[in-house]
């Protein structure tokens, strides 16, 4: 296998194969916090942080979903269909947290039922601005039947993972994902899904078990990750 280096966002690096259609994502050790301003480094989060994807999209695939995965090929690398990344972060929220509160003075630990669903675009230079379907169109970043397309599933992601973390007493506070098309045009699930995208408190509290613990300096990041994983009977 021939892997030439292809791109390195702030968490993984990316390489191209000799199969034209699939990659190589590699999780790097590396924490950010408010688009890069903060930046560390910790020993294992790389791997941590893969293992808590390949948890979370073996669950998603049992129901159903479709992601990018093609297979994991080591404790810090997968090996990932290629896809051309739609520049939307989609933002699905069942309780108020961060941004939220600060933009509109929502209670932190508001219930938002049914779960609120968001768009900002993915451009660091931009700060990330939030976006409305109108906003969406005229940018033509997707049709308004991909982007309806994009909250269905979105939302079932939500309703999968936010029962079986209750069901483990952890509160699936919000999550962020991202989409991209094949090389058939069809939108699968990309990136990854870890406690670096995630907001997990333990249930009925407001403890952080996520990139919260770094942003806020609350304590021991990869610490808290392991024990989500403890929690979550997953073994790292």
């Amino acid at each position: 296998m021939v892997a030439t280096f292809l791109y390195e966002g702030k968490a993984k690096k990316v390489f191209e194969t000799d199969d034209p259609n699939e990659v190589i994502i590699i999780f790097k050790d590396d924490a950010t916090a408010f688009n890069a301003q903060k930046k560390d480094s910790f020993s294992e989060k790389g791997r941590v942080n893969l293992a808590f994807s390949k948890y979370f999209f073996d669950l998603l695939h049992e129901n159903g979903v479709k992601t990018h995965v093609v297979s994991f090929i080591d404790e810090t690398s997968m090996r990932a269909k290629k896809v051309d990344i739609i520049p939307l972060e989609v933002v699905v929220r069942n309780l108020a947290a961060g941004s939220l509160c600060r933009r509109l003075g929502f209670e932190k630990g508001m219930a938002l039922n049914p779960p609120l669903c968001e768009f900002y675009l993915k451009d660091d230079a931009l700060d990330d601005p939030i976006l409305c379907r109108e906003h969406i169109r005229y940018m033509n970043t997707a049709t308004e039947e991909e982007l309806s397309y994009i909250e269905q599933q979105a939302l079932k992601v939500n309703e999968i993972i936010y029962n079986f973390m209750d069901s483990n007493n952890i509160t699936l506070v919000d999550f962020k994902l991202e989409f991209g098309r094949t090389s058939e045009g069809e939108i699968i699930l990309a990136d990854e899904i870890s406690p670096d995208t995630c907001r997990f408190w333990v249930k009925g509290t407001m403890e952080s078990l996520d990139k919260d613990v770094y942003r806020e300096d609350k304590g021991d990041l990869v610490g808290s990750y392991k024990k989500l994983a403890e929690i979550l009977g997953l073994e790292l």
